[in-house]
C-alpha cells in the first residue's frame, strides 16, 4: 500500500460530487459556482449572508524550519482536519494555492501527501481555477497602464526613474529579475530599468488575501503606490485609473475555491502568498468564511514557525480580528537529525544524539508560539524509518519545555493516525486556554517593529540597516503609514539570515537590503539578506520528469 505515489493514491480516491461537499457546510448547490465536477467557488452572495455567524475554533499549523529531509506541514494540516472529522467535529480544512513555480521548479506539489491529501491533486497544482491567471493578469495590466500613461504625455509627471510596480510571471525565471523595457524607438516608449518577482510575490496576491469583500479589494488596489515623482510625491494606482478594470480581472478569484480530502472532507483552497517574501496564509475570505461554517478549522502558514506563524499572527490575525485557539508545530525525526548535523543519507539510522541536538529548532520555534499567548503541540508526522528511541527523545525534550509532542501516521494511514492529536487539540481549543495578542503594537515605530521580531523571534543581536533605509522608515512613518505591520523577507532555511546556519543559531545579525512600502496589502516588506523575489530553477528541475503518460494521465507531480 504505502509503496504507491502521492498521485496514484490521489487518483485512486472516490471522489464526491463538489456539491455533497458542500452540502456538509450548509452550502446549497446554487451558491456554488462549478468548475467541473469536483471542484467550485463558493458565491460572494452566500459569503455575504453568513457575516452574523458565531466563528468556530481556528487551529493553526506551524512548522520547524523546513530541510531536505521534509516535514509534512500540509500533509498534517489535511491528517488533523480528517482526523477531526472523524472523532465527529464538524471541521473544514484551509490552505493556499500551489505556485507552478516551485511545482516545475524544486519543491514539487502542494497538496498534502499519502493517504492525508487534497484532491484533485493535478489541477490545484496547476491551472485549478485559474486565480493565479487572474492575479498575473490583473498585475501587469497596472504595468501596461503605468508605462503607457507615460507615453501618451505623462500628465502625472511620472519621474519613470522611480517606477517601483516590477512586473510578475508565475514561474522561476531569473532571467527577468532585472531587464531594461522599451528599447526599439520612440513608438516602443521611453527605456527604463525594470524586473520581474514572481507571482506569488505580487502585492495583488497579498491584498488578494487580505481584502474582506469586492469592495474592500478595490480600495486595496487603488492604495497600491506605483510610482514617485521628482519630488518623492508617490502616484497610486487609482491616479493611473486601473484599480476598477483589476477589480474586473480579479471578481471571480475573489471566490474561495472548495474541494476535498481523500476522505471527502471540505477544503477550501484559496490564494498563495509565499511565506519567505510575502505573508504566507489562505486567504481571509476562505478562512473566516470556513470559521462560519465549521466548528473547527484547521489552517497552515507556510515554511517554519519563524516565517509563516509569526506573519500568520502579526499580519494576517491582527488585519481580520481573528484569533486562533491552538497551535500544531509540525517536526520529524529526520529533520531533528539533520539539524543534529546528520548527513541526508544517513538519516535512516538511528541516532539519538543528533534528535537530541537537533531539537534546539524546535524548541525555539514552541517558545515563540507561545509568545503569542497561544498553546502549542508538537506533531511528529512519522516516516517508516523512525525509531520508537528517536520519537521517545523528541516528546522527552518537548516535555521539559510544559508542551506535548504527539505521534502522527496520517500519511500512511489517513485519519486513523492522526485521532490521538485531533482528540487533544480539540479539547486545547474548546479549553478557551488561548490569550493571543500579537508580538507589537500598532503603535510602535517601524524599525522598532523590525527590531521585536529579529530580537525575539529569530534571537538576533541587533538589525543592520543603513541611513537609507531608517530615512525611508521614518518618512513612510511622517507620510502615515507608522501603523503598519512588517512582513519579513527572509530565507526559510534558518532563524538567521544565512540559510547554512540551522538549529537554533544566537548572537547573530539581521541586514536589511531593503524596505518596500506595500500600501494596498497594509504592510511594509523588509528584505532581508540574500532573498530574491524572483526564484531562479535548480540544476534539474521538476519539469525534466513531468510529462503525459500514455493513458493521457500527468507523470512527475511528487
Amino acid at each position: 500500500m504505502a509503496h504507491l505515489t502521492d498521485i496514484e493514491i490521489a487518483r485512486a480516491a472516490t471522489k464526491k460530487p463538489i456539491q455533497e461537499i458542500g452540502d456538509k457546510l450548509g452550502i446549497g448547490g446554487e451558491h456554488l459556482l462549478p468548475y467541473g465536477h469536483d471542484k467550485a467557488k463558493v458565491s460572494a452572495e452566500f459569503i455575504a449572508a453568513q457575516e452574523g455567524k458565531p466563528d468556530g475554533k481556528l487551529i493553526l499549523v506551524t512548522a520547524i524550519n523546513p530541510t531536505p529531509a521534509g516535514e509534512g506541514k500540509t500533509t498534517t494540516t489535511v491528517g488533523l482536519g480528517d482526523g477531526l472529522n472523524a472523532i465527529g467535529k464538524k471541521t473544514a480544512i484551509c490552505i493556499r494555492e500551489a505556485s507552478l513555480g516551485p511545482c516545475f521548479g524544486m519543491k514539487g506539489g502542494a497538496a498534502g501527501g499519502g493517504y492525508a491529501q487534497v484532491i484533485p491533486m493535478e489541477e490545484m497544482n496547476l491551472h485549478f481555477t485559474g486565480d493565479f491567471h487572474a492575479i498575473t493578469s490583473a498585475h501587469n495590466l497596472l504595468s501596461a497602464m503605468i508605462d503607457n500613461h507615460i507615453y501618451w504625455g505623462n500628465q502625472l509627471e511620472i519621474d519613470s526613474r522611480r517606477v517601483v510596480w516590477r512586473r510578475v510571471v508565475d514561474m522561476n525565471d531569473r532571467a527577468l529579475r532585472q531587464i531594461t523595457t522599451s528599447l526599439g524607438g520612440a513608438t516602443n516608449g521611453f527605456p527604463r530599468e525594470a524586473g520581474f518577482d514572481i507571482t506569488v510575490a505580487s502585492e495583488v496576491m497579498a491584498i488578494l488575501c487580505l481584502a474582506k469583500d469586492l469592495e474592500d479589494l478595490e480600495k486595496r488596489l487603488g492604495d497600491i503606490i506605483v510610482a514617485y515623482k521628482r519630488d518623492l510625491t508617490p502616484i497610486y494606482c487609482r491616479d493611473i485609473k486601473a484599480d476598477g478594470a483589476m477589480t474586473v480581472l480579479l471578481k471571480d478569484a475573489m471566490q474561495p475555491n472548495l474541494v476535498q480530502t481523500l476522505e471527502n472532507n471540505p477544503a477550501f483552497v484559496h490564494g498563495g502568498p509565499f511565506a519567505n517574501i510575502a505573508h504566507g496564509c489562505n486567504s481571509v475570505v476562505a478562512t473566516r468564511t470556513a470559521l462560519k461554517l465549521a466548528d473547527y478549522v484547521v489552517t497552515e502558514a507556510g515554511f517554519g514557525a519563524d516565517l509563516g506563524a509569526e506573519k500568520f499572527m502579526n499580519i494576517k490575525c491582527r488585519k481580520a480580528g481573528l484569533s486562533p485557539d491552538a497551535v500544531v508545530i509540525v517536526a520529524t525525526v529526520r529533520a531533528m537529525k539533520m539539524n543534529g548535523g546528520v548527513a541526508r543519507e544517513d538519516l535512516g539510522d538511528e541516532n539519538v544524539g543528533a534528535v537530541n541536538q537537533g531539537c534546539a529548532n524546535l524548541g525555539r520555534h514552541i517558545e515563540n508560539v507561545k509568545s503569542f499567548g497561544v498553546p502549542a503541540v508538537v506533531a511528529i508526522n512519522h516516516f517508516f524509518t523512525d525509531t520508537d528511541a528517536e520519537v521517545q527523545a523528541i516528546k522527552q525534550y518537548v516535555e521539559t519545555l510544559g508542551s506535548e509532542a504527539i505521534l502522527c501516521k496520517h500519511w500512511a494511514d489517513g485519519s486513523k493516525g492522526t485521532q490521538a492529536l485531533a482528540t487533544r487539540i480539540a479539547e486545547i481549543a474548546d479549553s478557551g486556554a488561548s490569550q493571543f495578542s500579537p508580538l507589537y503594537a500598532d503603535e510602535m515605530p517601524l524599525f522598532e517593529k523590525i527590531e521585536t521580531i529579529a530580537k525575539r523571534i529569530y534571537r538576533a543581536d541587533e538589525v543592520l540597516a543603513d541611513k537609507k533605509i531608517r530615512d525611508q522608515l521614518r518618512q513612510w512613518e511622517a507620510a502615515g503609514y507608522g501603523h503598519l505591520p512588517v512582513c519579513m523577507a527572509k530565507t526559510q532555511y534558518s532563524f538567521s539570515t544565512d540559510q547554512n546556519l540551522r538549529g537554533a543559531p544566537t548572537g547573530h545579525s539581521v541586514p536589511i537590503r531593503e524596505v518596500r512600502l506595500s500600501a494596498g496589502a497594509g504592510f511594509v516588506v523588509v528584505v532581508c539578506g540574500e532573498i530574491m523575489t524572483m526564484p531562479g530553477l535548480p540544476r534539474i528541475p521538476s519539469a525534466e520528469v513531468i510529462r503525459l503518460n500514455s493513458a493521457g494521465d500527468v507523470e512527475g507531480l511528487f
